[in-house]
């Protein structure tokens, strides 16, 4: 279903044309693969059901949209183009969601082509279900199709994250993998400047299990380490997190962008 183009979706088409000036065509067997492969990159969340689509940077649409976004919002896949999710954004959020997507070009326009495949961005909005009701909704994305000049695709997952976070501010970060620097949090007039990071390497893998409500021993197992020193991470976690319960660490690393 296509509808009459907002100002809101004119505004954000103008940010994303500026990191692209040609069109490619879409490899639907390239797609799927490059899907797999990067889901495993985005450090996906378990905390809620998620549904992907493929972003098209020239056309302001999508090329794929996964069937679990039925599920989700009740919206069939041929329905989902980016000018309709847009216009079903809370009116509230909708500042935010232009602010964030202006935020990511001017990000991705800086950085060196060596290290694209090294963030992922990440920010929450509410949108409105089929049914009326708005689901709060986790935005990852990583660049997927790209090169020295280009940014032609990107590949984003939305997870439902109403149950942890029913009420709040949309939050907005860019994490850094393989070791780049991630800036978490950015505020609306905050330049990127690198975010300290309070957790070491291990604790942030084990922070993400938690996330996703593996137990300690599935972590100990999956990493290869005692369950002692899973536990002795976790209550390390805990303090620096200020926090006292695992239900209110992951409301605050969903919160605060941490993961």
């Amino acid at each position: 279903m296509k509808n009459t183009p907002s100002k809101y979706y004119l505004t954000a088409k103008k940010f994303w044309k500026t990191v692209v000036d040609t069109e490619t065509e879409a490899d639907p067997a390239a797609l799927q693969q490059q899907i797999e492969l990067h889901k495993k990159l985005l450090n996906v969340f378990q905390a809620g059901n998620y549904f992907y689509l493929v972003f098209n940077m020239y056309s302001g649409d999508t090329d794929l949209v996964g069937p679990s976004v039925t599920d989700i919002l009740g919206y069939q896949p041929e329905e989902m183009s980016i000018s309709f999710l847009m216009d079903r954004i809370h009116p509230d959020d909708k500042p935010y969601f232009l602010n964030f997507e202006h935020k990511v070009v001017e990000f991705y326009k800086a950085l060196p082509f060596e290290k694209i495949h090294r963030y992922k961005v990440q920010y929450d909005y509410r949108i409105m279900a089929k049914d009326g009701h708005y689901v709060r909704m986790l935005h990852q994305a990583v660049q997927i199709d790209y090169d020295e000049r280009n940014f032609y695709r990107s590949l984003t997952l939305e997870t439902d994250i109403s149950h942890i976070k029913p009420e709040g501010k949309p939050c907005f970060s860019i994490i850094g993998l393989e070791g780049e620097p991630s800036y978490y949090n950015i505020q609306d007039a905050q330049v990127f400047t690198k975010s300290f990071d309070r957790f070491t390497k291990q604790e942030r893998v084990i922070l993400k299990g938690i996330v996703e409500g593996k137990s300690s021993k599935m972590l100990a197992g999956e990493l290869s380490i005692s369950l002692n020193t899973i536990n002795v991470h976790r209550k390390n976690i805990l303090r620096k997190a200020e926090v006292n319960t695992p239900l209110e660490l992951v409301t605050k690393a969903i919160s605060e962008g941490w993961v």
